[in-house]
């Protein structure tokens, strides 16, 4: 008879460059820390995945988008030559990325993977998710014993529609995948939200008295995609950022879409609580929202007076959130795999 094998993680080791002992099954992903280095980034966390370890493929909502230079935030690596700087390819020609989504994926391999990460598109025909998963089906370095790919959705959270197309493409290609959690909500997608709230004047960290202040804002309304199963998912990101700002916040659907509540009513509400001036926030990275959409909220806070922050968009901890599903969604699939 054969029983579950017991799965071990190792304990994080901050400020180590060398991964702490693995005293679990081989297979499994060790987390660690990066030395750490300058700016407000330090000490983003990393994982030692081993050898073989299934393919991360991000699944990206829409089509490819067309090669960008991709600049990285210098506190963030300390520009090039510094640790975890994406090297220059070509004749000293900036990084290349697809948009947003490609943004990432380099961030994610550079600051906290070590291996490349792929785009599977959920549109078009360049790219998409389902060759993603081919390849990663029939590449000579995969582990026979491990999923041959990890699919992490790039979202915010949940949004059925969405997730159901990611589970529609990866049962047509055939390839025995394991899909990740999206990448909220979770405390980091909050200080996100936070810190491009703080961007547009609304918010600010007081970090002398290493406590948070509200400047502006006396209630925060977060908008996402989607319609009422994705807000009340981002209720809890709601919950989180009011424990930050220490003011009311709501959620609301950017598509206004039935049964969900919307911005204007969401505002309306938080006024009526008391809010003299309120906030928008988009939970929004870009490719799973609809441009006119995010138009109509900018008016919709001009014409009331409210305040809009700048989109979650390529936010540096988005790429640690992708590592992170990644490698959760691989310490369940291997800790339910029967012991050998």
């Amino acid at each position: 008879m054969r029983h579950p094998a017991t799965v071990t993680m190792p304990a994080v080791t901050p400020d180590s460059d060398v991964p702490p002992e693995n005293e679990g099954p081989e297979l499994l992903p060790a987390r660690r820390r990066r030395p750490r280095r300058g700016g407000r980034h330090r000490g983003a966390e990393s994982y030692a995945l081993p050898p073989g370890a299934p393919a991360l493929i991000v699944a990206v909502p829409g089509p490819s988008a067309p090669p960008v230079p991709v600049v990285t935030p210098p506190d963030l690596t300390g520009g090039p030559g510094a640790p975890g700087f994406p090297e220059t390819p070509g004749p000293g020609g900036p990084p290349m990325a697809a948009g947003v989504a490609g943004a990432l994926a380099l961030l994610t391999e550079h600051s906290h993977t070590g291996r490349p990460v792929v785009l599977g598109h959920l549109d078009g025909t360049e790219a998409t998710l389902g060759a993603a998963l081919v390849a990663a089906a029939t590449a000579p370095d995969r582990a026979p014993d491990m999923p041959p790919a990890v699919v992490v959705p790039l979202l915010t959270g949940p949004d059925p529609e969405i997730d159901a197309r990611v589970r529609r493409a990866v049962a047509a290609s055939r390839v025995p995948a394991v899909i990740a959690e999206p990448l909220g909500p979770h405390p980091l997608m909050a200080q996100a939200l936070h810190e491009r709230l703080t961007e547009a004047g609304l918010a600010r960290a007081d970090r002398i008295r290493m406590m948070t202040t509200v400047t502006v804002a006396g209630g925060v309304v977060i908008v996402v995609p989607g319609g009422p199963a994705a807000v009340r998912e981002a209720e809890v990101s709601a919950v989180l950022l009011a424990s930050r700002l220490a003011v009311p916040a709501a959620a609301a659907s950017l598509e206004d879409a039935p049964g969900a509540v919307g911005p204007a009513e969401a505002a309306s509400r938080l006024r009526a609580a008391g809010a003299t001036h309120v906030a928008f926030a988009p939970c929004v990275i870009g490719p799973e929202a609809d441009p006119s959409r995010l138009a109509v909220l900018s008016k919709l806070a001009a014409d009331t007076g409210a305040g809009l922050a700048p989109a979650v968009g390529g936010h540096p901890v988005l790429a640690q959130l992708i590592a992170l599903r990644y490698v959760e969604a691989l310490e369940k699939a291997l800790g339910q795999t029967p012991a050998r």
